[in-house]
């Protein structure tokens, strides 16, 4: 059973919630090697983490894989139309494509996973870089992949970027590290706040209940 859903964002911004449709990337909820059993089980634990915070599961993971290009996990009607936002409507990127043109998150709003945690801020993740295996463009990069995301060895390689410089900077490391694995929602929640705040309401009942 899952835990009270806790948002804490950081104190040097208060960015303006974004409250219509949108596509929300999210963090899963620890750190993780190259070794992420397949890209189909990463896309699974996407959406197993956000059944288990009650919202709803259209999550894929932010992944290049020998099978497909990272721009394309998004479905094509919502690449241009929707802002992607944190889990708490906060502003991101314009849209999906515009992070294929310039990568640099905004600074001062909080990237945060599952159970709410801020990924840029928290401890738990001590190396602030998300794995992609990707190029800046969003293609695969089939010799970097930490073999199709099956490998957490030393000698084997996977592309990864270090959050200040942006989502997909082009850092080469070893598969053996533990990196940030981040989701992004491929359709939109034409509620997501509204649910959100529900999610919030009942896991916090659940665990008041003890």
């Amino acid at each position: 059973q899952a835990g009270p859903l806790i948002l804490t964002p950081r104190l040097s911004s208060t960015p303006t919630i974004h409250t219509g449709s949108a596509l929300r990337l999210v963090a899963l909820n620890t750190p993780l090697t190259g070794d992420l059993g397949s890209v189909h089980s990463a896309n699974r634990q996407c959406r197993l983490q956000a059944q288990a915070m009650g919202i709803r599961d259209e999550y894929r993971a932010f992944l290049s894989h020998h099978l497909q290009d990272l721009i394309d996990v998004v479905q094509s009607p919502y690449r241009t139309s929707l802002p992607i936002v944190n889990l708490r409507g906060e502003v991101l990127f314009k849209n999906w494509e515009s992070i294929f043109t310039n990568h640099l998150l905004p600074s001062g709003i909080p990237l945060y996973s599952f159970d709410g945690r801020d990924v840029m801020s928290d401890p738990y993740w001590s190396q602030k870089a998300v794995w992609h295996g990707s190029s800046e463009r969003g293609r695969r990069l089939d010799a970097k992949n930490c073999e199709s995301w099956r490998a957490g060895d030393m000698a084997i390689t996977g592309q990864a970027s270090f959050l200040y410089s942006g989502l997909l900077s082009q850092q080469t490391r070893s598969c053996s590290n533990h990196f940030i694995v981040l989701c992004i929602e491929t359709s939109p929640d034409h509620n997501t706040i509204e649910e959100l705040r529900r999610a919030q309401y009942r896991h916090r009942r659940w665990h008041h209940r003890y």
